[in-house]
C-alpha cells in the first residue's frame, strides 16, 4: 500500500451538548506518526499520521477530560504509539489523562504484560473482523486471557451476523468483557430487531459484559440507506439499551474514524449524539465518567 487515507473531519464543530467534567472518550485512536512508530506489514489500510497532539487537541475542543485509546489494527501488536500517547497525557500533578486497551501476540511473557500495565493498559483487543485481520485464533486468545493483570478485561470488536458463532468464545473468556460498537447491529431493525435482541441476550448471559454505545456514523450510515446526522435509527435503536443496562455503557468518538474516508464524521455531531441515547444528567455521568473510571481508573 502507498495510497495514506485521511479519514477524519479537517475542521470539527464544537458540540452544543457540553460533557460534565470528567468526561471519558473511551474509544479512540493514534496513528503513528509513522516516521517514529512504522505501521504493521499486515495493515489493511495506511493512514495519514493521527498522533496524541491532533487527538488531545480534539479532546479539548469537544469539553472531554480524559481518553481511552485503543489499540488500531494498522498497528498489529506493537503498542508503542499507543504507549507513547499514553505517557504524553497526565494533569500538572502527573495524573493520568489517559489509558489505554493493548492488541498483543498471544506468546506475550508476563514481563510485557507488566510492562504494559506500568505504561497505563487495562485490557487487550481480539478483533474478529475479517476485512482488518487474517487471523482471530480463539484458543490462544484464551491462553492469553487466563493471564492477563489484575483488574484487566477483554475488548471483542465483531459483526453481529457472527455473534452466534462467538457465543461459546464469549462464554469461555474468564474476565470481564468490553463490547465494540454494541457488535455491529443493524439499527435500522429498531430497539427489537433481531441484532439488538441477540445482543440483550448475550448482556444477560453474565453480569460483567459491558458495551460501547458508539459510532452511528458506522452503523447509521447514508451510503447503507441510513439518514446520516443525526442518525435517528442509531439513536432510537440505542438509547433503550442505554436505559436498561446504565451502569455497563461506554462512549467514545472513534477518531480518528479509521477507513471512514467517504463518510467522515463531524465529532461536534457525535457528541451532540449523546444527550440522545443517554438523555438525563443521571445516565450521562454513568455513560462518562461512572463506568470508564471503574474499568480504567480504579486505582
Amino acid at each position: 500500500m502507498t495510497r495514506r487515507i485521511v479519514s477524519w473531519h479537517p475542521s470539527p464543530s464544537r458540540p452544543a451538548f457540553a460533557p460534565p467534567p470528567g468526561a471519558v472518550d473511551a474509544h479512540c485512536h493514534v496513528f503513528g506518526p509513522m516516521a517514529q512508530f512504522p505501521f504493521s506489514a499486515k495493515a489493511k489500510y495506511l493512514p495519514e499520521d493521527a498522533g496524541p497532539e491532533m487527538l488531545f487537541a480534539l479532546r479539548d475542543r469537544l469539553g472531554f477530560s480524559r481518553n481511552v485509546i485503543v489499540q488500531a489494527s494498522c498497528h498489529g501488536t506493537d503498542n508503542s504509539a499507543m504507549l507513547d500517547a499514553i505517557a504524553r497525557s497526565r494533569d500538572p500533578d502527573g495524573i493520568p489523562l489517559a489509558r489505554g486497551v493493548a492488541v498483543v501476540d498471544p506468546a506475550i511473557s508476563e514481563d510485557e504484560l507488566s510492562r504494559l500495565h506500568e505504561g497505563g493498559i487495562r485490557g487487550v483487543r481480539f478483533n474478529f473482523l475479517k476485512r482488518l485481520v487474517d487471523d482471530a485464533p480463539k484458543d490462544k486468545f484464551l491462553e492469553v486471557a487466563r493471564r492477563l493483570p489484575p483488574g484487566w478485561h477483554v475488548v471483542i470488536y465483531f459483526e453481529a451476523d457472527i455473534l452466534g458463532e462467538l457465543r461459546p468464545f464469549i462464554d469461555a473468556v474468564p474476565v470481564p468483557l468490553v463490547i465494540d460498537h454494541m457488535g455491529r447491529p443493524d439499527v435500522r431493525q429498531g430497539p427489537d430487531g433481531a441484532d439488538m435482541t441477540a445482543f440483550r441476550r448475550l448482556l444477560d448471559s453474565r453480569p460483567d459484559i459491558w458495551f460501547k454505545a458508539t459510532c452511528p456514523d458506522r452503523l447509521d450510515a447514508r451510503k447503507e440507506g441510513g439518514k446520516g446526522f443525526p442518525w435517528s435509527d442509531f439513536a432510537r435503536s440505542v438509547a433503550p439499551l442505554v436505559a436498561d443496562y446504565p451502569d455497563r455503557c461506554l462512549w467514545g468518538t472513534d477518531w480518528p474514524h479509521p477507513n471512514m474516508e467517504t463518510e467522515i464524521p463531524d465529532d461536534g455531531h457525535l457528541v451532540d449524539m449523546i444527550p440522545q441515547i443517554a438523555p438525563t444528567a443521571d445516565l450521562q455521568h454513568r455513560l462518562l465518567i461512572t463506568n470508564p473510571t471503574t474499568l480504567y481508573w480504579t486505582d
